[in-house]
Parts: C-alpha cells; structure tokens; sequence
C-alpha cells in the first residue's frame, strides 16, 4: 500500500496566536491519536498535500521528535473563505487495534445489462469498514459482470475477508437502469403490434354490422 511520509514537529504552543502565527509560515497543525498518547504537531502544507489531494487510500508515517507514527488520515479542516488546509486529525495504527476507515470501491468487469443497452449507475465511490490495520487494503473490488438490467449491487453482496462492512447492508453500490433510447424502443413496440391488430379487426367490426334497411317504396 502506498504510504505517504511526513516530518513534522512536536507542538508547544496552542492558542489562537500559536495557531496564526503557524499558518502565516505555511505550518499545517495536526494530531495524532489512537495510541499511547496524543501528538501535537505541525508540518508543511506542502507535505501534506499528497495525502490529502486524492481519493486514494494510503498510509501515513509522521516522523516526529525521533518517532515514527503509522497513522491513517481521519479528518480534515479548511477555511472556510481561503479553503485552505488549516487542520488534519491523525488515527495511529496499533496492531492488535481495530480501526474504521472509509476505503475505495473498485468496480471490475462489463455489465451483463449494460451490453442489453443498459447504463451502469455508480452510487458509491466508498465503504466504511473495520479492520485490524494488516488488513486494511487500498481498495474494494466489486465485480459488476453479472450485474442485469434494472439490477442492483447492495453492500451485503460485497464480502471482504477479515473486513466489517459498517454501511446499511440494503443501500445500493451499483445499479444498471434502462437509457432513453431502450425505453422508448420498448414502449414503441407494444405500439407497433397493436396498429396491424386494429388494422385487421376494422374489416371484421364492418362485416359484423347489421345492413341498413332499404327505404319503403311510396303507394301510388
């Protein structure tokens, strides 16, 4: 799994002028959590933009004071005129842990609906799991190949050894619906048998028609 290393420095300031005065040298301030103790520290915003700028899953190891911290990204501040990265919140993987992480899903293989003419709908980008960190994975792959038309992929479809998927197991990850040209090819079609039948049913209705009698003649 890719892993992104950080260099950072331990926090002995806090307060809202440590904080600016932080950010006015382009420091981004952080903590790690989730292992013996709680890490203050700051870093460059540069440093952190690998991690932080994609939708991959990756490691963190933050090298701080002479330590190493193997970490996984849990939250994000921006500001919220400049948008820029003002805080980053840091989970310390421990190996008999559990942790919760949101992982890419990665869909695989060609719909069996969409070679009917359906359209392959992607309803989630991400899953929400458990795991010990050694099972913790850069993605999800989920085989869409027998996936039918008007059919659904649901999170408890998806099984993941040694993972816990935490999302509602009836929300749907992937569906294939029908494209406007496949709906109006199936409602022209019913259309299309019905005009030959009304057709031939004119003849019949006509034949079926009681004659009109013929006028009485006038006495002389």
């Amino acid at each position: 799994m890719k892993t992104v290393t950080i260099e950072g420095q331990l926090r002995t300031e806090f307060g809202k002028k440590a904080t600016r005065q932080l950010r006015s040298q382009e420091l981004v301030p952080g903590v790690i959590y989730g292992g013996a103790a709680e890490v203050n520290f700051s870093a460059s915003a540069k440093a952190f933009k690998p991690l932080v700028y994609t939708a991959e899953f990756q490691l963190t190891e933050v090298q701080v004071a002479g330590k190493t911290y193997r970490c996984i990204l849990k939250d994000l501040q921006f500001h919220k005129v400049s948008d820029e990265l003002i805080h980053v919140d840091l989970l310390e993987l421990v190996g008999d842990k559990k942790v919760v992480a949101d992982l890419p899903v990665h869909f695989t293989g060609a719909s069996v609906g969409v070679k009917e003419g359906g359209k392959l709908i992607t309803k989630m980008k991400s899953l929400k799991v458990k795991a010990l960190p050694e099972y913790l994975r850069e993605f999800i792959e989920v085989d869409v190949t027998n996936l039918e038309l008007n059919g659904n992929i649901r999170v408890q479809d998806v099984k993941v050894d040694n993972l816990e998927i935490l999302n509602s197991p009836r929300i749907p990850i992937a569906s294939v619906v029908l494209t406007r040209q496949l709906k109006q090819e199936e409602a022209a079609a019913p259309a299309a048998g019905a005009a030959p039948a009304a057709a031939a049913a004119a003849p019949a209705a006509a034949a079926a028609a009681p004659a009109k009698a013929a006028p009485a003649a006038k006495k002389k």
